[in-house]
């Protein structure tokens, strides 16, 4: 796929001008989350709402972690999703769900974020 990075600005959902820009989250359509340090979670007053999740690791390690409510913001697009409080040494990753709140996909040959293109509806559908 490529590897790339882009900036998020993250909001706190109850006091949107909390903000703050998160450089060099890497975009990982293997992830299902956004994975966001805990310092930069906390520095915006986001709070752990899910304690204790289990999450398995690509080495296959099991590990815990709290998820927090956030507004993400990449470009001109925007969204509000579940995102993980990373700690110390862990990537902070743009997770697949992120990417679908967005509308954006992967671009693996210029390495960059595009728009998907119109959302999917299911339509006029008349029952009877």
């Amino acid at each position: 796929m490529g590897i790339f990075s882009v900036e998020c600005l993250l909001e706190n959902q109850q006091t949107r001008t909390r903000s703050i820009l998160v450089r060099d989250v890497l975009v990982d359509t293997g992830s299902e989350l956004t994975w966001i340090s805990r310092e930069h979670l906390t520095t915006i007053g986001i709070q752990a709402e899910k304690l204790n999740r289990q999450f398995v690791m690509a080495n296959g390690e099991s590990i815990t972690r709290s998820i927090g409510f956030a507004i993400i913001r990449v470009g001109e697009e925007v969204t509000t999703d579940e995102v993980v409080f990373a700690e110390g040494h862990e990537l902070q990753l743009l997770g697949a769900r992120t990417l679908e709140g967005l509308n954006l996909r992967v671009d693996s040959r210029n390495k960059k974020l595009v728009a998907a293109g119109p959302h999917p509806a299911a339509g006029n559908l008349a029952i009877g």
